[in-house]
């Protein structure tokens, strides 16, 4: 279970988001996980805060997570992505997992789950 840092932009065409491996048999557990994990700031999953972007499981059952912060300056930048991999690192069947930190594209709260959103009085 590691941590890496930022990668560079993508390439022109490509998606800031990669998508998700949704049809994967683990995705469901490997998102569950993930809401396991809060923002010691913020009353809300991680999941549900829209902080995962990307969650690419391989055919190996290797996990490779792609999240951000809701600032850069987060006091726990260097402590999540290893709370990350730790929970879905849990999760049964789950060979290795990988935590990206990323800050493209930039959080913004229109990436927030409706049930967020309500928790946070913003609905």
């Amino acid at each position: 279970m590691t941590s890496t840092p930022s990668p560079q932009a993508p390439a022109e065409g490509e998606p800031l988001i990669r998508p998700s491996s949704t049809d994967h048999v683990l995705y469901d557990s490997v998102v569950e996980a993930c809401r396991s994990v809060y923002d010691p700031e913020i009353p809300v999953n991680i999941y549900d805060l829209g902080l995962i972007y990307t969650i690419a499981i391989d055919a190996e059952n290797a996990v490779d997570i792609t999240m951000t912060l809701t600032a850069p300056g987060c006091p726990v930048a260097g402590e999540m992505p290893g709370w990350v991999a730790d929970a879905v690192g849990a999760v049964e069947g789950v060979k290795q997992v990988d935590v990206e930190m990323t800050f493209e594209p930039q959080w913004g709260m229109d990436m927030m789950s409706d049930e967020a959103k309500l928790e946070l009085g913003f609905m």
